[in-house]
């Protein structure tokens, strides 16, 4: 039997959170893999879109490496938020319903204010992220301008530049752990209950806490998965934040008990 945990002790009603075995985040990516293959035409197209995003954002702040750095990592910030509609793609597959690329894009209708609101909270540590991101590049490598085209040597052959990268990814991290803590069930948990915003976040607080392990084990597939995708400039993004996205749900289908929690209407 499955050991659950509730997500509030004294309450009834609020969802409980499953205690799983650490290498479930392989089965999750298995499952996701057959969600993608399932139906390749509306994934595929989803998965280019975010590589066409990053082409766009790159080409917007080439003169300013710093923003084009932290746009760049900022995938695993807004990863969560903007794969929602390849949770939907897996939800419809596990219901037997069509899932076309028009019903991916427009998934946010399902449960409007509370993605509303976490949409507005990833927007503003993106915004705080972008910020901070100029500041220690300002503190750090003082007096320099960098593009993109003289980046990679003044980054990594250069004691300020090591610095910078450093400090850089440090900082990251931690936010980027934050942002898994608070979204990795949230999100599709939104997508398919009728959930108020900080229900889900707690639901996904609880479900990091609950499974140290597991989720460690999770967040590293997803760093590397999302890693893979932007070293090969943006076009294994194509393939890898699909697969990320639909394995997400599964993760959140394991994870959570929530049968008392009202299901949303197809």
């Amino acid at each position: 039997m499955t050991d659950t945990i509730r997500v509030v002790e004294s309450s009834l009603i609020t969802p409980k959170v499953r205690i799983i075995a650490t290498d479930r985040p392989w089965e999750w990516l298995g499952a996701g893999w057959k969600d993608l293959w399932q139906a390749p035409a509306a994934s595929i197209p989803y998965g280019l879109i975010f590589m066409i995003m990053g082409y766009v954002l790159v080409y917007l702040v080439e003169a300013q490496f710093h923003y084009a750095l932290a746009l760049t990592t900022g995938f695993l910030l807004a990863g969560p938020f903007l794969a929602m509609g390849l949770y939907d793609i897996s939800r419809r597959l596990q219901m037997g319903e069509p899932a076309t690329l028009g019903h991916a894009l427009t998934a946010w209708r399902h449960n409007t204010m509370p993605i509303l609101l976490f949409g507005i909270a990833i927007g503003l540590l993106m915004i705080v992220w972008a910020r901070l991101s100029a500041v220690l590049f300002g503190l750090i490598i003082t007096g320099q301008n960098m593009t993109l085209s003289s980046a990679v040597s003044q980054i990594f052959f250069s004691g300020s530049g090591l610095t910078f990268l450093l400090v850089f990814i440090g900082v990251g991290a931690v936010i980027a752990a934050v942002v898994f803590a608070i979204s990795v069930v949230a999100i599709p948990m939104m997508l398919d209950r009728k959930v108020d915003f900080i229900t889900a976040v707690l639901t996904s607080l609880t479900a990091v806490r609950a499974n140290p392990g597991p989720m460690a084990l999770w967040a590293a597939l997803i760093v590397v998965f999302t890693g893979i995708g932007l070293i090969s400039f943006y076009i294994g993004l194509v393939i890898a934040l699909p697969l990320i996205g639909h394995a997400t749900w599964h993760a959140y289908q394991e994870l959570v008990d929530d049968s008392s929690i009202e299901q949303q209407p197809a």
